[in-house]
């Protein structure tokens, strides 16, 4: 696979834990490092803030190292000669991209990813190619978070969307609505009511009073109750039939989000107004910014169709003024989580059907389910789930990262024949998988590389897998994990390895 970090057989033969420095214990690095500690990566984390290494140290299985990291003799301190991974996710552009160059021409260490804010380094391959700053992989965290709010956009009855096999198969969650068609109901009514379409439910997160929300396995005996927060994987043309099946309350069509406001002229709120503008008449957007120098810039680099305003995000008159109980999507995209939080409680109380919060803090995250905060949005949450998918060893082709980092999906594509792999030619009833993993959808008939033509290829089926289902070199096979910890035990089931008789 192109997205895979290590292949297996570039792993030593006891497939011992990967090296991986981090640069940067900011918000990013942290929740970089939070997900990758707990499956027994050797972690070393560089940052010039010694007292934020020390609370890292102190909170997770890991080194810290005081320095800057572009400092041939810091990234040596780290370990940098035999590292197999380079994370580089400082605050500045210019720090990770000369991170990433110093790794590869003083240690020659295989994989870098930087985190780039500035869009320019991606269209240019001369420039993060290996003679320029050597970069495998960009992120940007303004990208990642204007593609998960899109898909929000797409399907405006759902709290998460992901997507899988290149869009084919689709993980959503969605609130169980009382009156909804099968709330009330059990998960094998659900089943039984539509057995040859491809929907499964993977896991319900239940509220109870003075407690955080609990997990509830999907057994069929399992009934969904009214506020459940309930995780479906399904063929994407299934999406919309499932999201009202849980969420509407009749046959009328969901309402489209057409009025959108965006509270916060930030990199985020200018990266989605000028992604919205793309599609001239589809939106009416309009952006709230305090700053007025920042007002004048915005209203230069935005269409003249995005309506830009100087105000406060939390002002009761202006919100009210800008016609709030008419706006479908409110979003509060500034830098202060308080900020965000209060704008989007006013907006819905004032009337916002539907409101979303960047949240960077996790404990401010972890408060905002339950209350009238549609959804709590973390940036590193959702640019995690590209990442990890390079980190990952084996054929994983992705990753994303669920209910604020415990729980994951992921995406494995099956390799081998039945002499080298454990789950080739096997029913799924015989595979030795943890007990809590769900096998959730197979996509069959996806190009096995990309050179493959049209011609070639079947229509891709996307099957739901029962206990006689028998898996197939190539399939593309969809787990929801209710702990991360069990990510490295699937990954080890599925791995090719020569001497597996």
């Amino acid at each position: 696979s192109g997205l895979a970090l290590i292949d297996a057989h570039d792993v030593c033969a006891d497939h011992s834990t990967v090296k991986i420095i981090i640069l940067g214990a900011g918000r990013v690095g942290q929740s970089v490092a939070d997900s990758l500690v707990s499956e027994r990566n050797d972690i070393t984390v560089i940052d010039t803030d010694a007292e934020r290494l020390r609370d890292l140290e102190s909170r997770f299985d890991l080194r810290g190292v005081v320095g800057n990291g572009i400092e041939p003799a810091v990234l040596a301190e780290a370990g940098a000669q035999d590292t197999d991974l380079l994370i580089a996710c400082a605050a500045q552009d210019e720090t990770n991209l000369v991170c990433c160059k110093v790794a590869q021409l003083m240690f020659n260490i295989p994989k870098r990813i930087a985190r780039v804010r500035s869009t320019g380094f991606q269209r240019d391959e001369r420039l993060v190619g290996p003679e320029g700053f050597a970069v495998d992989r960009i992120i940007c965290p303004e990208e990642s978070l204007t593609r998960y709010i899109g898909k929000l956009i797409d399907y405006p009855e759902a709290m998460q969307v992901r997507e899988f096999a290149g869009g084919r198969a689709c993980l959503v969650s969605v609130r169980a609505r009382a009156g909804a068609p099968m709330v009330g109901h059990t998960v094998a009514e659900m089943r039984n009511s539509t057995p040859d379409v491809a929907v499964r439910l993977v896991a319900i997160y239940r509220r109870f009073p003075e407690e955080p929300d609990r997990f509830v396995a999907c057994a069929g005996e399992t009934r969904i109750e009214p506020g459940d927060e309930v995780f479906v994987l399904a063929a994407r043309e299934h999406i919309a039939h499932v999201l009202a099946t849980l969420h509407r309350r009749d046959a009328t069509p969901v309402r489209p989000v057409r009025r959108i406001m965006i509270a916060g002229g930030g990199r985020v709120g200018l990266h989605l107004a000028l992604e919205l503008g793309k599609e001239p008449g589809r939106f009416l957007v309009k952006i709230i910014e305090d700053d007025s120098a920042r007002c004048i810039e915005l209203a230069s680099r935005l269409p003249s169709d995005v309506l830009v305003l100087q105000g406060d995000t939390t002002d009761e008159n202006l919100l009210g003024d800008e016609s709030i109980d008419e706006i479908d999507l409110f979003l509060a995209l500034t830098d202060d989580d308080e900020d965000n939080i209060m704008s989007c409680l006013l907006a819905k109380r004032l009337g916002a059907r539907r409101v979303l919060a960047l949240i960077n803090r996790r404990s401010y995250a972890d408060l905002m389910h339950g209350t009238q905060i549609d959804i709590a949005l973390s940036p590193a949450q959702a640019m995690l789930g590209e990442l990890l998918a390079y980190v990952r060893q084996g054929d994983v082709q992705a990753v994303h990262s669920l209910r604020r980092g415990v729980a994951e999906a992921l995406e494995i594509v099956v390799r081998g024949d039945r002499k080298t792999s454990r789950v080739v030619g096997r029913k799924v009833s015989d595979l030795a998988l943890p007990r809590d993993v769900h096998i959730g959808l197979i996509v069959r008939g996806l190009p096995d590389s990309p050179d493959v033509s049209a011609d070639e290829l079947r229509e891709p089926q996307v099957i739901i897998p029962r206990s006689g289902t028998v898996l197939e070199s190539n399939d593309h096979v969809v787990f929801f994990l209710p702990h991360k910890r069990l990510v490295r035990d699937v990954e080890k089931l599925f791995r090719v390895s020569p001497t597996f008789f």
